[in-house]
């Protein structure tokens, strides 16, 4: 009888790792999303869409619904400003985490419908998502970065074609390089010729840039069923993952 209790006990013990959380399970994702409230993107059909869009992707990940990777950081905040550098609040995870889709929608416009024209600023943003991950202690762990935004990098109007090439090149990214082994920018609403620029002339090193087009981001209301419940629309949730959280290779452009 001792022989077979001990057993058991050693069994039990065996056992005891699998019924606890493991290292997998528990979230590891910071999530960072940038709201475009400049004057050449938010007064457009875009900006509408990229906030409804929004409340769906941003349910669909708080949930885990369909497969997508839960975040254990989310911070919302707007890209634009009055003056170039200036910093943004971050709305974080908690202002979010028990809504519906419908009611996160309601809020993203309401945070982020401005009147003015503001400059749009990505170097600000970056540098406030650095800033916030240090202070935070998420350092390591994967980070993405949703931008919803045309794109386009702000530039004097007096400017010629040569200085608005050029602006893509002054894009930084490098305040992010070295926090985290899988960093990865994903610019939603660009046009294709932007998307090309954001692909082929941000300077970076270890960051990952995946554009999608304004074109190809209107497909999405095109999978949704009208389920009884959100989460059953797996067509949304599949094509989320196929092309907006496709898996991106490292591309080092110097």
């Amino acid at each position: 009888m001792m022989r077979h209790a001990r057993l058991l006990l050693v069994a039990l013990v065996l056992m005891a790792p699998a019924c606890g959380p493991t290292e997998a399970e528990t979230p590891r994702l910071s999530l960072f999303v940038g709201v475009d409230v400049s004057g050449s993107f938010s007064g457009t059909p875009q900006f509408r869409d990229s906030v409804r869009f929004l409340s769906y992707y941003l349910y669909g990940h708080l949930h885990g619904t369909g497969g997508l990777e839960k975040p254990r950081a989310l911070f919302v905040g707007s890209i634009g400003g009055d003056t170039p550098n200036e910093p943004k609040a971050f709305y974080p995870i908690q202002m979010f985490e028990r809504m519906n889709a419908s009611e996160m929608e309601a809020k993203l416009t309401e945070l982020f419908t401005v009147k003015g024209n503001y400059l749009t600023d990505f170097n600000a943003f970056f540098k406030r998502v650095s800033e916030t991950v240090q202070k935070q202690n998420l350092i390591l762990a994967p980070i993405l970065i949703v931008i919803v935004s045309d794109g386009v990098p702000e530039v004097a109007a007096d400017q010629g074609r040569k200085s608005v090439r050029q602006a893509y090149e002054k894009i930084d990214v490098s305040f992010l390089e070295y926090l985290a082994r899988n960093v990865t920018i994903r610019i939603l609403y660009p046009s294709p010729k932007v998307a090309a620029e954001w692909d082929r002339k941000v300077p970076r090193q270890r960051v990952r840039i995946w554009p999608v087009e304004s074109e190809i981001m209107q497909g999405w209301q095109d999978q949704l069923e009208n389920r009884p419940a959100v989460e059953e629309e797996k067509r949304l949730w599949k094509w989320i993952a196929d092309i907006v959280d496709k898996r991106v290779r490292r591309q080092r452009i110097i």
